[in-house]
């Protein structure tokens, strides 16, 4: 068994699907200032994903001895290495899908196990999504319908649902889309045992 340290309803669906054993525990990471921290420091998107991945994962360990805790967090840039984050109201998430529209951006999905507060293994993929071209009326009724869902997702989207209609092209996992580079974590914990080889 595994401990997830996300209250993500996606992963966790990933993880249920996956037939993955695993309780979800809450790592109580103020997200946004320990963003701001690591960004003050200088990282990249991709950098970012990863160490947020591992406070949380290092957060929950501390709870949990001899368990495997798998931390997890997703950030979104453009091409240009701007990062973009969850909006903070309707009106952010209309900036922010108007910002996407007919645009590259590159999504990084990070993974890190923590055992006895310790990594043991981690992972980032990066998902390249091109954002079709939208117009205002598109954006505003998308929201009106989607808002309560997206409101919690980078880039307001949940590519499991209506987001998919944002999309012309994505190359990279779906799975790191939702939030969990799934495959390889599959593979690490087939070679730990937890799941049958």
């Amino acid at each position: 068994m595994i401990v997830l340290a996300s209250q993500s309803s996606s992963r966790r669906a990933l993880l249920q699907a996956a037939q993955v054993p695993f309780e979800a525990l809450s790592p109580g990471v103020d997200e946004e200032a320990a963003k701001e921290a690591l960004r003050a420091d200088g990282l990249d998107a991709r950098a970012l994903a990863d160490a947020l991945a591992e406070l949380k994962a290092l957060r929950v360990s501390r709870r949990v001895a001899g368990a495997l805790v798998l931390g997890c967090d997703q950030t979104l840039s453009l091409s240009d290495g701007t990062m973009i984050d969850k909006a903070e109201d309707r009106a952010d998430a209309e900036r922010i899908l108007k910002l996407l529209s007919g645009k590259v951006h590159h999504l990084h999905s990070a993974a890190v196990i923590v055992m006895n507060g310790e990594p043991i293994w981690r992972h980032v993929e990066r998902v390249r999504m091109t954002v079709r071209p939208l117009s205002d009326a598109f954006i505003t009724s998308y929201l009106d319908n989607e808002w309560d869902q997206c409101r919690w997702c980078v880039g307001c989207y949940r590519i499991e649902g209506p987001g998919a209609q944002l999309f012309s092209r994505i190359e990279g996992s779906q799975f790191a889309i939702q939030g969990l580079p799934l495959l390889p974590l599959l593979d690490f914990l087939r070679i730990r045992g937890v799941l049958p080889s």
